[in-house]
């Protein structure tokens, strides 16, 4: 016979004691003007869903998160129009004569900075905040990431939901 849910099941319990317990330690951060693409790339790359942005002195200034790029796409509207000739086939051909492919376009350039479209709002806690504060902020602010700064104000870590997923002990 099965014993009830509430006897077999296991209480879990975080190891975790305070943010720098939680912390992944050097968070990738993107700057403030490179291109959305460039932003996206990194992203894809790390297998992150957001960075926090930093200014040309390494001051975080916001966040960027997938959930930017989407809202941000969503908000955008692209027409089709019929982008001008800026070359004439001749000028593209190859050096050595050979023509290019059919069916050869010239990609639009998306000049969007990440300033532009950023979350500049940055949710941070202390190296010493406890376990229980960083979950409590990340329930009451509704956000997956919190930043870890020391005393001055720099920061030294990010704490995720995943972070916290990890860190439970059954």
């Amino acid at each position: 016979m099965k014993a009830p849910a509430t006897e077999s099941a296991k209480r879990v319990c975080l190891k975790a004691a305070t943010a720098v317990d939680l912390m992944t330690a050097e968070p990738v951060v993107i700057p403030s003007d490179a291109t959305l693409k460039e932003a996206i790339l990194l992203l894809v790359d790390r297998h992150i869903s957001g960075a926090p942005v930093v200014d040309r002195a390494g001051k975080v200034v916001g966040v960027l998160s997938r959930s930017d790029i989407v809202t941000r796409d969503r908000e955008s509207v692209d027409y089709a129009w019929q982008a001008p000739e800026y070359y004439t086939r001749g000028e593209l051909d190859r050096v050595v004569g050979e023509s290019l492919p059919g069916g050869f376009q010239v990609e639009q350039v998306d000049r969007t900075r990440v300033h532009e479209i950023m979350t500049p709002v940055v949710h941070s806690v202390m190296e010493k905040a406890s376990a229980e504060e960083v979950i409590h902020r990340m329930v009451t602010l509704n956000v997956h990431r919190l930043f870890v700064v020391d005393g001055p104000g720099t920061l030294i870590g990010v704490i995720t939901t995943m972070d916290i997923v990890r860190n439970l002990l059954p």
